[in-house]
């Protein structure tokens, strides 16, 4: 299949260009006119092009790593490798490093066999849609491949050995400088991903006594039953170590899930009312508001109240929580998955930054996490995905729209419905919130037998 055949109108999705490595639009061609497109779009600034590039830790990576590097330099721009680096440490070298933009090689989450490519600006920030267009419309119609530089035109690739002692450094500054975590046993899963050396060694240098898995990747292993996804190995091994605090992060480090000393999972949500209520205390939360997706539990909103904050919400994505924190002059916001974003420190969600702000609250206040994630009282919530053959407008499907419609009319004004495609995947998502957890069990399994019925591919994923 040809690369535009095999394309819709828009190379990248909700957060970059993914897909199954080697197959379209995953491959070492079209990650070379990516490389080529991303340089050309700065051809208007003066100098040569500094391009940051970085991966996570799937076998893949190095092929793309070659390809986006070979594109950059036959544009005449300047490849910097950073090799294996988590996503919020290229967003910080875009700007530490002056470059034009970062681009990591990382499918974030997913399993190996899948790559994907984001792209941030030099100032940190991913790329706005109009931008990402812009590159889009360059690699799909050709029109740089006879535009080459020759002799002394052309670029060259420049390998920054230092780089991750200069994210390391960077991310232990979120951390205040008069506290340790001496006596503080953590247990830290690194999703055999791009923090798998990092993560534990922040930790271990700022005193903690470190329990360490998710740290032997093999280039297929890459959230291989470990990581945020799978947290239930850190849950058992704080239990038996007597750990306070357990930590999973993602393939690509930008987000974590955090796991308090009796073994329950602290989610996005609750993360965020504990950051919340430190600030709204110290008086350092601009505006009293935390910015958070839909998919957020009611609970979080009502904690808010509860602390006289307030609840702005976007649609899913960390890309569109920062717009909003930037539009609104907000400094603190994320996701129920564990992408959170403290925009006094770093541009995007970064589980280090995270991870390591939660734990300074918790010696501030000393209390346990157990006591302190019970701000949220969550409302009963179920999420379903739904593998489809093909993203259809569901008000064009009668019966799918019509079983939508009867279950928000039954939740009212107590419950939510929210019913959304994956930006990565084949997938309808299909969530529903209320007081009664049964019922919205049952609502949910309604509106996802309606889209099985009529829209499915499979089971549900």
């Amino acid at each position: 299949m040809s690369l535009d055949g095999a394309l819709n109108t828009r190379l990248f999705g909700t957060d970059g260009i993914r897909g199954v490595a080697n197959s379209e639009p995953m491959t070492p061609e079209t990650a070379l006119r990516v490389g080529r497109a991303l340089t050309a779009v700065f051809q208007d600034r003066p100098g040569q092009h500094r391009i940051v590039i970085g991966t996570d830790t799937r076998v893949s990576g190095y092929m793309l790593e070659a390809a986006l590097a070979s594109g950059v330099c036959s544009t005449g721009g300047e490849a910097l490798l950073v090799g294996t680096m988590p996503t919020p440490g290229i967003a910080f070298l875009a700007r530490s490093l002056r470059a034009d933009a970062g681009v990591v090689i990382s499918a974030s989450h997913n399993p190996f066999q899948d790559n994907g490519i984001k792209i941030f600006s030099g100032d940190g920030f991913k790329l706005p849609d109009a931008v990402e267009d812009e590159i889009a419309e360059l690699v799909l119609s050709h029109t740089l491949d006879d535009e080459r530089p020759t002799a002394e035109s052309i670029g060259k690739a420049v390998r920054i050995d230092d780089a991750l002692d200069r994210y390391q450094g960077f991310v232990k500054s979120a951390f205040p400088r008069q506290l340790t975590l001496d006596g503080m046993k953590v247990v830290i899963d690194c999703a055999n991903g791009a923090a798998y050396t990092i993560a534990p060694a922040v930790l271990a240098a700022l005193g903690a006594e470190v329990i360490p898995i998710g740290t032997a990747p093999n280039g297929k292993n890459i959230n291989l039953d470990c990581g945020a996804l799978y947290p239930q190995r850190v849950q058992r091994l704080v239990r038996e170590h007597g750990a306070q605090v357990g930590i999973t992060l993602d393939g690509d480090a930008d987000r974590v899930i955090l796991v308090d000393e009796s073994g329950a999972i602290v989610d996005g949500d609750a993360m965020l009312a504990i950051a919340a209520q430190e600030h709204l205390q110290k008086g350092t939360l601009p505006h009293r508001t935390i910015v958070a997706t839909v998919m957020s539990n009611l609970g979080l909103e009502m904690a808010l109240r509860q602390m006289d904050g307030r609840l702005v919400r976007t649609p899913v994505g960390d890309r569109c929580v920062v717009e909003e924190m930037l539009r609104g002059g907000y400094r603190i916001g994320g996701e129920q998955s564990g992408h959170i974003i403290f925009l006094d420190v770093n541009t995007t969600g970064d589980g280090l930054v995270t991870f390591l702000s939660l734990l300074a609250i918790l010696i501030q206040r000393q209390q346990p996490l157990s006591e302190l994630r019970q701000l949220v009282r969550r409302y009963p919530q179920t999420l379903i995905n739904v593998r489809v053959r093909e993203r259809q407008d569901l008000r064009t499907i009668a019966p799918v729209s019509q079983v939508i419609q009867h279950v928000t009319d039954k939740l009212g004004e107590n419950g939510r419905l929210l019913v959304r495609y994956s930006g990565t995947e084949p997938l309808l998502r299909v969530m529903v919130e209320g007081e009664d957890e049964s019922l919205v069990r049952a609502y949910g399994e309604e509106v996802a037998d309606a889209v099985r019925t009529h829209l499915g591919a499979g089971e549900a994923a």
